[in-house]
């Protein structure tokens, strides 16, 4: 029975390998456990059902995102990504690999002061993929972003701004969730250590994360000039 109780953990590694709907996954695995809870005496059924009330209404805020869907697919619509790509084809000496490390910086020191700027849906997917094309397409033609392979990969190092971004520019702010979390883990299990200690030593990841991505985007304006050159074919 003790080993039961994990089935939700392998319904959730299961489905996640498979790709399954993530929500789908998550919520059979609730349940699955929750059966479990339920054989052993210690859950009624109903308390099943009770439980995903409960957890729904108290994290209620998480799902604040999907606002933003509609709200971004209007100003899709009606040509923000064809103003984006517009304006950066008229930067001439601007390159993709100084726009995505310059925007990774800016994302980083966001993140560190706080500052809600950024978000895949709100900032990548709108704004710094389409501009990061025009800058491709200014420099070496609109034939290197029409290939699936090229686009695929410029679509990962777009997203991966913002994953670098976040993730090492937030425990940078003593009061980022991220923080509080990282302190309340290491008190729980006896560690003597506070926001502003944790917030201090993380400004040097945060640094070297903006060196390493620079550069790294350098070496992809590299790449994609020995590959295409000036004019735009292999």
């Amino acid at each position: 029975m003790e080993l039961l109780k994990l089935i939700g953990v392998l319904i959730v590694v299961v489905g996640f390998t498979l790709r399954w709907d993530t929500i789908a996954t998550v919520v059979a695995a609730g349940i699955a456990t929750g059966l479990v809870a339920v054989m052993e005496g210690s859950m009624t059924f109903m308390g099943i059902f009770e439980t995903f009330g409960n957890s729904f209404i108290s994290n209620r805020t998480a799902t604040l995102f999907a606002l933003t869907v509609g709200v971004i697919g209007i100003c899709e619509r009606y040509g923000l990504r064809d103003k984006a790509k517009d304006f950066i084809q008229n930067l001439k000496a601007l390159t993709v690999g100084r726009l995505l490390g310059v925007w990774t910086i800016i994302r980083i020191l966001s993140a560190a002061f706080s500052l809600r700027l950024g978000g895949h849906v709100q900032f990548i997917r709108p704004i710094i993929l389409p501009m990061s094309e025009g800058a491709i397409a200014n420099r070496y033609g609109d034939a290197v972003i029409e290939d699936d392979k090229e686009e695929d990969f410029l679509k990962g190092i777009c997203a991966g701004t913002e994953n670098f971004g976040n993730f090492f520019g937030q425990n940078c702010f003593m009061g980022a969730s991220g923080t509080l979390l990282i302190v309340s883990t290491l008190t729980e299990q006896g560690f003597a250590v506070d926001a502003l200690s944790i917030a201090a030593n993380s400004w040097p990841i945060a640094v070297i994360t903006m060196v390493v991505c620079f550069a790294y985007y350098m070496w992809y304006d590299i790449t994609l000039a020995k590959k295409y050159g000036k004019g735009g074919t292999k």
